[in-house]
């Protein structure tokens, strides 16, 4: 299976002003509802707003890749009332939001283990990417019941499915053509709301060369502004991928 982009620990891969891929972890919305003295779900509420004006953002800045953390493995352990919103909130979200994406020449994928999932979800899942495969604007990824180590795991397993008579003699090429994320470039920026300055199970393999950005902006609160003050940080990195800033001082001057 051919790799579409390359890996950030065996290549160096081209960097662009405007980060080609970001991923966020939306976290906060419960706290920015306490803070209002509203129920928790009324932050997960408003948290989708913020979802639409960051996707907006990102299509007129020229992103070709966002990823967002919707749900984790873990987060069946909230309340179950509050699980259970969740999970009719998403349902809501591909009922409403996708014919518009469509029409927007947005790309949805939705990576994660669906197997907790509702049928009907499921079902709105798949109908959901099949209608907007061809889309060539915007790749937005949703994150729900995903884990990274849980990528990997399952990876490692279709990987041995496909290839039994390599037994364990893979590499780094072979594994990630069978994580979640093959079809995208790794990240260049990874946003995490809420304060908390942790990765919290995202994307362990793809963050590996990721450009880490932390706010203490609850996710409800976060919009375009937020977003450019973000980038612009990161526009302020040196990616040197293992290499010396004076190396790529040298390359400049060539």
């Amino acid at each position: 299976m051919a790799l579409p982009f390359f890996s950030s620990t065996r290549t160096i891969p081209d960097i662009s002003v405007v980060p080609r891929h970001i991923a966020i972890i939306m976290d906060g919305n419960g706290r920015w509802a306490k803070q209002r003295f509203m129920p928790r779900v009324m932050g997960h509420q408003r948290g989708v707003e913020s979802v639409r004006e960051v996707v907006k953002a990102c299509r007129q800045m020229g992103v070709e890749y966002l990823t967002l953390f919707a749900f984790s493995s873990e987060n069946w352990r909230r309340p179950a009332d509050e699980v259970s919103f969740l999970m009719q909130l998403f349902l809501k979200m591909l009922e409403m939001e996708v014919s518009k994406m469509h029409q927007s020449n947005i790309r949805l994928k939705i990576i994660g283990d669906r197997s907790r999932f509702d049928v009907k979800l499921v079902k709105y899942i798949e109908e959901a990417e099949q209608l907007t495969a061809d889309n060539t604007g915007l790749t937005l990824t949703i994150a729900a019941n995903y884990g990274g180590r849980w990528d990997i795991m399952q990876a490692m397993h279709a990987l041995s499915l496909a290839h039994p008579e390599r037994a364990t003699a893979f590499g780094e090429e072979e594994l990630t053509p069978y994580l979640s994320m093959h079809y995208a470039p790794e990240p260049d920026l990874f946003i995490r709301t809420g304060g908390e300055q942790r990765i919290s199970n995202f994307l362990l393999w793809q963050l590996a060369y990721t450009e880490l950005y932390f706010t203490d902006i609850l996710w409800p609160a976060f919009g375009r502004a937020e977003l450019e003050a973000a980038i612009q940080s990161y526009q302020k990195r040196e990616r040197r991928f293992g290499r010396t800033s004076e190396q790529l001082k040298g390359e400049t001057d060539a």
